[in-house]
């Protein structure tokens, strides 16, 4: 009878710590990551713009939250199709905020992305917004 009370002792213990677990802040970044690149392949413009706060500056202001959404829209319209690959993701603490850099694969079945496809190196700024971590920034050159 001792060793069940320390056995359910023990066991109560453990679930309260598993209970107690909060994913770290690097995975949920790179689950938002991979969320975004899985509904570009989808072409879903509002789970690609999820993830992006409302004042997202892509490569210096050459493209915000919404012209991105539009770009994908308009690829959905047109029966577009689009593949993303994603690199390994490497995630690094700035403070308060995060930096995540990859490398992601662009290819497409269709006409309206051709100039814009290839081997891209991405680094993107990360923020916490309540209790999600939401992108702010992002910069982008081609590769190949």
């Amino acid at each position: 009878m001792k060793y069940l009370h320390r056995f359910s002792f023990f066991i109560l213990l453990t679930l309260a710590a598993a209970g107690c677990h909060r994913t770290p802040d690097e995975m949920l970044i790179r689950h938002a990551i991979d969320n975004a690149a899985q509904a570009a392949e989808q072409v879903d413009a509002s789970a690609v713009v999820r993830p992006l706060t409302d004042d997202f500056d892509g490569n210096s202001g050459t493209m915000t939250r919404q012209d991105l959404g539009n770009l994908l829209r308009v690829a959905k319209f047109r029966g577009e199709t689009l593949h993303a690959v994603l690199g390994a993701v490497d995630v690094q603490p700035r403070g308060e905020r995060y930096v995540a850099s990859f490398t992601v694969t662009l290819t497409s079945g269709g006409k309206l992305f051709p100039s814009q496809l290839g081997v891209f190196q991405v680094e993107t700024a990360w923020r916490r917004d309540g209790h999600d971590w939401r992108c702010y920034s992002a910069t982008w050159t081609q590769q190949l």
